[in-house]
């Protein structure tokens, strides 16, 4: 799977796949071998290992020679109360994070946050739709929510990001979704 994210404004590629009894991931085409182990509900240990070469800023990694290193983080990941973006919590780092760049602000090419248009909410990452809390012609208005998904056992709301009326809804319950599925466009 293919993923945009967006971390403290700036835009990875990340790129996952199973490998064996964990995964291959790709960072801007870098990759890493992840042992993952849900903790809890929002939590997930992460198993980081691949031959890396540090360079001098020691959060720089890059695949190379050298030698081997593993680490390990413990990630908590949550939808952010006050904003439409994932609050994550690496070890004592927190920081917010967006999920294929469909959730960040001041964007125009999706209208998710202008006021005329339509606005097109989608999945923030695949899940399990839940309950759909609006029906086609309702008026709705900024924050209201919509739609309720499913995602590594955790119910995030996704809310309306403006007033306008609901015209078009792809979503039903029980529906698994994709990271960027249109589940819900409000003209």
């Amino acid at each position: 799977m293919q993923y945009e994210v967006e971390i403290n404004g700036r835009t990875r590629q990340v790129t996952v796949n199973r490998a064996g009894d964990g995964f291959t991931v790709a960072i801007d085409g870098r990759p890493f071998h992840v042992d993952a182990a849900r903790v809890d509900a929002h939590t997930w240990s992460l198993v980081i290992g691949d031959e890396v070469h540090l360079k001098a800023d020691p959060t720089d990694l890059t695949v190379g020679s050298g030698f081997s290193r593993t680490r390990v983080y413990e990630v908590t990941v949550a939808a952010d109360a006050a904003s439409s973006y994932l609050a994550v919590r690496v070890g004592a780092t927190s920081l917010l994070a967006a999920l294929n760049g469909r959730r960040r602000h001041g964007r125009h090419d999706d209208g998710s946050h202008s006021g005329s248009g339509p606005q097109r909410v989608v999945a923030p990452m695949p899940g399990k739709i839940v309950r759909v809390l609006v029906h086609n012609g309702q008026a709705v208005v900024t924050r209201q929510p919509i739609v309720v998904v499913e995602a590594m056992k955790m119910e995030n709301e996704l809310r309306a990001g403006r007033d306008g009326t609901i015209a078009e809804i792809h979503a039903h319950e029980g529906q698994s979704v994709d990271a960027g599925a249109l589940l819900v466009i409000i003209q």
